[in-house]
Parts: structure tokens; sequence; C-alpha cells
């Protein structure tokens, strides 16, 4: 009988144990949940520039775009793409500064990175 016990409370440990374990592996967010863009976690916030008149103008800026200029670019696209999914239920976007183009500039100000584009649906 007290095997019975003892594989009875083993089985649940080695069960959790491993669900820990499989759990933990292959992560690609920070203990923060945000993205990992060119190795480094980048805050995206993406906001209509004029919500009354024409919501699908939006900007996204992008916090310490210094850090990694092909990582704030990465983040600025697919922050760009998750608003006008969210929003119009589309990707398509016609961008007035293209994050995924190495050609355009990218300016930096205290920081941030602005890219402005408009959704299409």
């Amino acid at each position: 009988m007290s095997i019975f016990k003892t594989y009875r409370m083993a089985v649940p440990a080695a069960c959790l144990a491993a669900f820990a374990l499989v759990s933990a592996c292959g992560s690609s967010v920070t203990n923060k949940n945000r993205e990992l863009y060119d190795g480094v976690p980048f805050k995206a916030k993406a906001k209509p520039i004029d919500k009354k008149t024409d919501p699908a103008l939006f900007q996204i800026d992008i916090k310490g775009a210094e850090r990694s200029a092909q990582g704030a670019r990465e983040a600025a696209a697919h922050g760009g793409t998750r608003y006008c999914v969210t929003t119009y239920g589309s990707s398509d976007i016609e961008w007035a500064n293209d994050p995924r183009d190495a050609e355009t500039p990218l300016t930096i100000t205290d920081g941030r990175a602005v890219f402005q584009g408009t959704c299409t649906p």
C-alpha cells in the first residue's frame, strides 16, 4: 500500500515539473511580455493622428530606438500591422516613411523614432 501512495504523489509532481520545463523553452519575449526585435525589446505605441477626421492615418512611436535601428524598424512595422489589423481587419499599409525600407532615413529624437502610415482596408 505504501508504494501506491508514493506513486500517486510522484506522478503529478513529475508532470508538473515536465510542464514547467517545456513552458520555459523557446520563449522569445522578455519578462515584461515584450517582443524582441533584433534582440532588443521595444515599446511601440500606435495611435491615430486625428481620430475624428481620418482614423486610418496613424503614427507609431518607438521608444529606445537608439539601441538598435534595425530592431526599431521591425517593431514599427509590426506595431503598424497590428494597429491596422485591429482597427480595420487588414494588414495593408501605405507608409509615409516605410520602416521596412532601409533607404528611408531613420530620425531619432529624444530616443524615439516616429513612423506614419495609412491603413488601406
